[in-house]
């Protein structure tokens, strides 16, 4: 089938099917050009003056991301202005976190390149006012460059449709899991393309139990916890899925902690079939485990008490509130926690350097990231470790 032909088998949310055709005759641009950065300001402003945007907190975050100091700030962090995006950069987005097609589009688009972005296939809420704010600004005149250089698209999974667009590409961004990338992968790629790939990754969360209870606002901190996990089910790679303990004070601060998180549970949803795969989960690890199931009220929120941190709890993950506790002694007993896997290290009550400190000495597989609770899902330009503006754009070197 035609390259041609391919493309008229594309949704295009924005852009279109001669936009997508000429994208390789587009010159790339630096790194954070200003016509980048006007259209992330305007697109920043316009989301925020959608009523249908603002009603989603996801949005506003992305909106304010978008914000000329953000971006300044997130500019200094590069001081090699001799880059080059690649050429045309080919994303595509998880289906399990409604906006992070946009954070990666944004990211393609600062890197120099021209971008075609996959969205998610489910159909979020607040995926079309942002697609509505995108395609007003490419539409208006103002950003002729940029509406060149963009397509957002959905297509049904085919082959065929990902054959041509990874053959049109310099650089593949895949985000979704084991699955997805092994999926994708049967796509060949031109020989000069490289590819970013995002697998299945887990996170955990430190809790110093005496500084939680003298330092720290209970409330606030049930609700940042609350957002890092329940507010995409425990579905991004970001969530929590074990807290560990540690401190003199465990047995207070867990009872207050978890105490006020359910005071936060009030308006969570929870599928009978959600509830159905969790009690699946525990009963097939109790199975072969020490552990205790922690007295509730529903199956909103499921603890499980281990006496070791081991494999058996990393084929055993669950999502929608299913939690694994364990009361550590020492912090080098998270260590069984951090292989490959694992992405970011969450915390309340410690101190971020002296962790990382410990993660630079152990040198695990795991762990790219430490964050406080309340921010593991921030978006940062080093995603999983690697730094998305340098691997998406070319050096020019002078020798």
């Amino acid at each position: 089938m035609h390259m041609r032909q391919v493309f008229e088998q594309v949704d295009y949310i924005a852009g279109s099917e001669d936009v997508l055709a000429n994208m390789q005759k587009q010159p790339a641009m630096r790194i954070f050009d200003g016509r980048v950065t006007a259209f992330l300001r305007a697109l920043s402003g316009e989301i925020l003056k959608s009523a249908k945007a603002r009603r989603f907190p996801d949005a506003v975050t992305f909106a304010f991301w978008c914000r000329k100091a953000n971006l300044l700030l997130l500019r200094k962090q590069y001081d090699d202005s001799d880059r080059l995006g690649r050429g045309v950069a080919f994303h595509i987005a998880p289906s399990n976190v409604p906006l992070n097609f946009a954070y990666s589009m944004a990211v393609g688009m600062l890197a120099g390149n021209a971008n075609v972005v996959r969205l998610p296939s489910k159909d979020f809420e607040q995926i079309a006012p942002l697609c509505e704010a995108i395609t007003k600004l490419l539409y208006s005149g103002e950003f002729t460059d940029i509406a060149a250089r963009l397509c957002l698209v959905k297509y049904a999974r085919d082959k065929k449709t990902t054959d041509a667009l990874s053959a049109l590409c310099n650089s593949r961004i895949i985000w979704g899991g084991d699955a997805t990338v092994a999926q994708i992968r049967q796509s060949p790629l031109p020989p000069r393309a490289n590819e970013i790939t995002f697998s299945d990754r887990y996170s955990i969360c430190l809790i110093n139990s005496d500084k939680y209870l003298a330092d720290y606002d209970k409330a606030k901190a049930a609700r940042d916890f609350y957002n890092d996990t329940y507010l995409t089910d425990q579905n991004a790679c970001t969530s929590p899925r074990a807290v560990i303990w540690l401190g003199g004070e465990i047995e207070k601060a867990r009872e207050i902690f978890w105490a006020s998180l359910s005071d936060q549970l009030e308006g969570y949803e929870l599928k009978p079939a959600q509830t159905v795969n969790k009690l699946s989960t525990f009963y097939r690890f109790a199975a072969n485990s020490a552990c205790k199931l922690a007295k509730a009220d529903d199956c909103k929120l499921m603890r499980v008490a281990v006496k070791k941190l081991g494999r058996s709890i990393l084929d055993n993950l669950e999502n929608s509130g299913y939690f694994y506790e364990y009361d550590a002694k020492a912090l080098d007993e998270i260590l069984p926690l951090c292989g490959g896997k694992c992405q970011t290290l969450s915390y309340i009550g410690l101190d971020a350097a002296k962790l990382r400190d410990f993660i630079l000495a152990n040198a695990p597989p795991g762990v790219d990231r430490i964050v406080p609770v309340g921010r593991t899902m921030d978006f940062s330009l080093v995603w999983d470790g690697r730094d998305l503006i340098r691997e998406l754009s070319r050096v020019v070197a002078i020798c």
